[in-house]
């Protein structure tokens, strides 16, 4: 569902992502673990169809994003590094604009959004303007609008980031229920004890590189260890 093979992007000399290769199989949950500037971020933008790669190939739901039209877009659920929100729109407004945006109708928009509001902990804020929102909540409308049509792919940067504990068990459950229903979901994250509890492969990037996968049944030792062990090292 989605593959990645020898995927580059530089900026100027800079060299962000750097010869990625792996592929996510439909209806798997992955992630993608390292430090901040690993090239986590960057490679979700190739993969949303954002950014452009400067060499290799990204092939999302058996299209290419940098060329894909509207009809590719309205098959992902993007959460963004910046979110992405207006902030003269309320918490609910985001959520109604985004059910046009997908098509789906009034009554599957209200259905919906009111189901992702009560589980994520919105409703009392669901008439607050972005601007007015924390950064957490800021987080969890953004969520919201790349749960609410529930599509195909997910792609998600930093989703339990300045989330609540009881949101984050509760965005678990969300995430494994949608991929239990053929929704590919790849989440980049530097919070290892909660994207543990979801995730059924990792990878480490580090320096734009991988540097260590395997599924979430292979890990000989504990994933803190691994991780440190990988992104403690000097450059790639």
């Amino acid at each position: 569902m989605i593959s990645l093979k020898n995927l580059t992007r530089r900026f100027g000399d800079f060299v962000a992502v750097d010869d990625v290769t792996f592929e996510v199989p439909p209806g798997a949950i992955w992630a993608l673990l390292g430090p901040n500037g690993a090239g986590k971020s960057t490679t979700l933008k190739m993969l949303a169809g954002l950014l452009p790669p400067t060499s290799g190939s990204a092939v999302v739901d058996g299209r290419n994003p940098s060329e894909a039209g509207p009809e590719f877009k309205r098959s992902l659920g993007v959460l963004p590094e910046g979110l992405a929100l207006f902030d003269d729109l309320t918490v609910e407004e985001h959520l109604a604009l985004t059910g046009g945006v997908y098509g789906l109708s009034r009554g599957q928009t209200v259905a919906r959004s009111e189901e992702l509001l009560t589980r994520l902990d919105l409703l009392d804020g669901r008439r607050r303007f972005a601007r007015a929102c924390s950064f957490g909540m800021r987080k969890k409308t953004a969520l919201a609008m790349a749960l609410l049509p529930e599509p195909r792919i997910m792609l998600l940067d930093e989703p339990f980031e300045t989330v609540d504990p009881v949101a984050a068990i509760e965005v678990r459950k969300l995430l494994t229920e949608i991929a239990s229903r053929g929704t590919t979901i790849l989440i980049s994250s530097h919070m290892l004890s909660v994207v543990e509890k979801v995730a059924g492969h990792f990878l480490i990037m580090r320096a734009g590189r991988i540097v260590w996968q395997s599924a979430a049944g292979g890990i000989a030792s504990s994933l803190d260890e691994i991780y440190l062990e990988q992104v403690g090292k000097g450059p790639a």
